[in-house]
């Protein structure tokens, strides 16, 4: 069912919809963390050090999916909180066309090139084979992984955290199925976890399009004035879209760059980093999703011409987040070596749990600090102003690689964890100042093209 997010207790509406949108994280990061735990656990620390080797990479593709959806729920919810029912379906239309030609391109990118991304981030040799298949599985199933994104961003902009719940809960139950399936009982090691994972995708995405459809059907009456594809509409997308995409991407790009200083302390470090990231990205992943519930709220509130909501969804949005973050900590702080045995064996070398730990204690008090960047974020992303939410993400970027670079020539592979803390508390005290200093307020009156021009 469509919710409008322009009516009703601003603070209670925002939760009401990001709930949905946070389980589905959930189930979501629960199958990514079981791909990890089965491999290292019934395939051993190198299988655990592939499916790791191979994440950045993967990450890059996940971060144009991510960017498209961030994209089009934008835009989408701007026309749907403006009842203009005629752009909010020609919207839909031109993203999942240009979607899926953008999808296929990049498809057959990863398949032909996976040897050489995994080139780049120094994969030792007793790994790289089966980090390449994996990878290579994986990006063949990319088209279902965007399309699937773009049409639970367009779900989220109608107002439904719901549909995409449901949809994510089944997928992720068939995907930790079929990893048991496939790696337990036939066997099958790496490939198994990354066929699990391509099958799964395929399935969300064909049920998420049908649906989908179906609920386009009944937005509105006025259809003589629906396009099936609209350069107007790419455009107004695309000005979301491209600096959301560059956003997630460099920070994948960065993340590249740590996983190549991280190799070169073996794969025993390297299994230890994965499962440890893995946790970290589950945390990381929950605070994005507030972001972008708040996110499609501002898009909405500003199409409806009620503006003055949006400061109280944001006060909400960070109460909640600080409490997710809460919970993070006190599980990795306290409880992390007891997670980080999920991931392993009875043969992975204490290194790999040592350098696990040490991650999570250095990294997960800092929740409390990004997870209000983020919120800043959402807002500065759901107005249009995204030059400023790119400004503290590229610098939250460049301070995590340089310091990681710089550190771990005084303290090895620790020094590498440390950047994080620097580079959040930096980057978070930024989307403070431009949130508290109403700078998305200015771009509200904006047009897309002048805000690209204002990018470029």
């Amino acid at each position: 069912m469509n919710k409008d997010l322009t009516t009703g207790a601003p603070g209670k509406v925002l939760i009401e919809f990001t709930i949905p949108l946070f389980i589905s994280v959930i189930f979501q990061q629960m199958y990514n963390i079981a791909d990890s735990v089965i491999a290292g656990k019934f395939a051993g620390e190198d299988a655990l050090a592939a499916v790791g080797a191979s994440y950045p990479v993967t990450m890059i593709f996940m971060a144009i999916a991510i960017g498209c959806q961030i994209g089009c729920s934008v835009v989408i919810s701007k026309h749907f909180g403006s009842k203009n029912m005629s752009k909010t379906k020609t919207c839909i239309f031109t993203v999942l066309i240009a979607g899926f030609v953008l999808s296929v391109v990049l498809t057959l990118l990863g398949i032909v090139f996976s040897q050489q991304l995994m080139g780049l981030v120094n994969t030792p040799d007793n790994i790289l084979s089966d980090g390449n298949l994996y990878l290579k599985i994986y990006n063949a199933g990319f088209v279902f992984l965007l399309i699937y994104n773009v049409v639970t961003g367009i779900f989220n902009s109608l107002g439904d955290s719901k549909t995409p719940l449901l949809l994510l809960i089944g997928s992720s139950l068939g995907n930790i199925g079929l990893d048991a399936l496939f790696v337990i009982k036939f066997g099958m090691g790496v490939k198994g976890v990354a066929w699990a994972t391509f099958i799964a995708q395929g399935i969300a995405c064909i049920m998420a399009f049908i649906l989908l459809i179906k609920r386009v059907k009944n937005l509105g009456d006025d259809n003589d004035d629906v396009k099936l594809f609209s350069i107007s509409a790419l455009k107004e997308i695309l000005t979301i879209a491209i600096p959301s995409i560059l956003q997630q991407s460099f920070v994948s790009i960065g993340n590249l760059f740590i996983q190549r200083m991280v190799n070169e302390f073996g794969s025993s470090v390297i299994a230890g980093y994965s499962a440890a990231i893995k946790l970290n990205t589950f945390a990381i992943t929950c605070f994005s999703t507030l972001d972008n519930g708040i996110s499609s709220f501002t898009a909405q509130n500003i199409g409806a011409g009620k503006n003055g909501r949006i400061k109280h969804g944001f006060r909400s949005g960070i109460i909640f987040s600080l409490s997710v973050a809460a919970v993070f900590f006190l599980l990795y702080f306290i409880f992390g070596k007891n997670l980080l045995m999920l991931f392993m064996n009875d043969e992975s070398s204490e290194l790999t749990l040592k350098t696990g730990i040490v991650f999570l204690k250095i990294v997960s008090p800092f929740y409390f600090t990004v997870c209000v960047k983020l919120i800043c974020d959402g807002v500065l992303r759901g107005s249009g102003s995204v030059f400023y939410f790119m400004v503290t993400t590229f610098t939250d970027l460049l301070l995590r690689v340089v310091l990681a670079f710089i550190f771990s020539h005084f303290a090895a592979q620790t020094g590498i964890w440390l950047a994080w803390p620097f580079s959040w508390a930096i980057a978070t005290l930024m989307s403070v100042i431009f949130y508290k200093k109403n700078v998305w307020v200015s771009k509200i009156n904006q047009q897309p093209m002048e805000l690209m021009n204002n990018l470029l």
